[in-house]
């Protein structure tokens, strides 16, 4: 589904939070959003990608500090097992039986379901989107409406882990693959000042694959950077983005082993803590320069 274009019947919303893709580097976008509600900063619109799909869907619910408060529950309890909770040889029966996925993704829907107090994307507290790939039309596509589990599902449906999610007769993968940062999509609904809750990659610098299985992901990693890339420099004048941080080393180099390790929880509690501490103190920093303007 290309983007919207403006129209005067289009609802516009003033304030959006995009959060990204990003697997277990997810629990970031906790600590960010703890930071933004806390400065009373709340949402008129919510996109999401992938893990960001799961966030925002969660926070479109019940916008408050209440609702961050169990979504870090909710991640600090997946290094116990969670929604990849499957031993090895569970994985590699799947694996076999399918051909095409090592996961099921029947903990994730569980959880939305049984989390989630409405169960439709138009029922929802704040107006959310999020995004999916179509293989039949090799295409993004929006869900704006509609069942919110089979939305985050195909949005979250990483080739190879989980499998592709079957919606209105088409197939969906993982939203990333076409849209990993949707400030575009942002701006071609309206909103004028855009918080962008991403998982860390973006600060962090390329460098040339040097083993076989990280091809495929430096080659990810370039179509994902370049689509927001473009993104941000075609911003139309008098749109404000903030590019939230997340408190990481910018020193310290992340594997690529750690993008495709989807059971690593590990860090969680302290991902969230600083990346509520760098976002927090970037949100009181542009507060200071509005008040001195």
């Amino acid at each position: 589904m290309s983007a919207p274009t403006r129209s005067n019947t289009m609802p516009a919303y003033d304030t959006a939070f995009v959060l990204g893709g990003g697997g277990h580097l997810g629990a970031y976008e906790v600590g960010m959003l703890r930071a933004l509600l806390e400065a009373g900063i709340k949402p008129d619109l919510v996109l999401g990608t992938s893990v960001g799909a799961i966030n925002g869907s969660v926070l479109a619910a019940d916008p408050t500090e209440q609702s961050v408060a169990r979504l870090a529950e909710l991640w600090s309890g997946l290094s116990s097992g969670g929604i990849f909770e499957a031993n090895l040889f569970t994985r590699l029966g799947t694996a076999a039986r399918t051909r095409t996925h090592m996961y099921s993704n029947s903990v994730l829907r569980r959880m939305l379901e049984s989390d989630l107090p409405v169960s439709r994307i138009e029922e929802l507290a704040v107006p959310f989107q999020c995004v999916a790939a179509s293989i039949e039309r090799a295409a993004e596509h929006w869900f704006a409406e509609g069942p919110i589990a089979d939305a985050v599902l195909a949005s979250c449906a990483v080739p190879g882990l989980l499998p592709p999610v079957a919606v209105g007769g088409e197939h969906y993968l993982d939203g990333g693959l076409v849209n990993s940062v949707p400030v575009g999509r942002a701006v071609a609904l309206g909103a004028r000042t855009i918080y962008v809750l991403h998982v860390g990659r973006l600060e962090q610098p390329l460098r040339p694959p040097r083993r076989a299985w990280e091809v495929a992901a430096v080659a990810f990693e370039i179509a994902r950077r370049h689509r927001f890339a473009r993104d941000m420099a075609d911003l139309p004048h008098g749109i404000t983005v903030h590019l939230l941080p997340t408190g990481a080393d910018a020193d310290r180099t992340t594997s690529w082993a750690q993008y495709v390790r989807y059971r690593s929880f590990d860090d969680t509690r302290d991902r969230i803590q600083r990346a509520y501490a760098a976002s927090a103190a970037y949100l009181e920093r542009a507060r200071r320069n509005r008040t001195r303007t």
